[in-house]
């Protein structure tokens, strides 16, 4: 069973590793790392991932994972990244994203017509491609699994791990990562936040990551 990541410059660093640490842990699974040039990546704090694959020298994969980035509309407007998405769909068993990648998915035509989420500062925007957007952590149609904001990738993994082996591996491997999220506050989604918060969040998203190394 091989799973593609797709890796670009910008991309949320826990969208793409978080998915990864729980989908290496499932017995039978690859991971491979795809960019659209090859070569090294940095992601939007700094993190960089040497000797991807080039998209070009990857022609299947039996799942698909798409990461999103603070500013994804470099590659919404890349048609070369684009025709790729959309061609190694038609292998997959399974298409994902996580966070703003369903808008990746979106321009590649392949949420027409299907229930999506993201995150929530532009989960209205997949209906420019033809999606329902769903406020959920995790929304399956079809073959398509889309994932809610950054650490909803995890959430994804675990359900997608299920999908590919059974509850019962996935369970396990949930208990081998210690997954079992107790946050201090609150307020992981705007309907749980204070007006206040919310500002303070709008912000930081419009900004970029501090403390990136330089």
């Amino acid at each position: 069973m091989e799973i593609v990541f797709l890796f670009y410059d910008g991309m949320t660093t826990l969208d793409a590793i978080g998915p990864w640490e729980v989908l290496s842990r499932v017995p039978g699974v690859l991971g491979r790392v795809a960019s659209p040039a090859g070569g090294r990546v940095t992601t939007d704090t700094g993190l960089v991932f040497e000797q991807c694959a080039a998209i070009a020298d990857i022609a299947r994969a039996d799942v698909l994972l798409v990461p999103g980035a603070s500013d994804v509309r470099p590659l919404l407007r890349d048609a070369r990244v684009l025709d790729w998405v959309r061609a190694i769909d038609a292998t997959t068993q399974w298409t994902t994203s996580v966070c703003t990648g369903a808008l990746v998915l979106g321009a590649a035509r392949l949420l027409r017509d299907k229930r999506a989420t993201t995150h929530w500062a532009v989960l209205d925007s997949l209906r420019k491609h033809g999606a329902t957007p769903v406020t959920a952590r995790i929304v399956e149609d079809g073959k398509t699994i889309t994932a809610a904001g950054v650490s909803a990738g995890i959430d994804m993994a675990l359900a997608l791990a299920a999908r590919l082996t059974d509850a019962a591996t996935a369970e396990a491997v949930q208990l081998v990562i210690e997954y079992d999220p107790q946050p201090p506050f609150d307020c992981g989604h705007p309907a749980k936040s204070t007006m206040p918060t919310l500002v303070r969040a709008r912000a930081l998203l419009s900004a970029p990551p501090t403390g990136v190394p330089s």
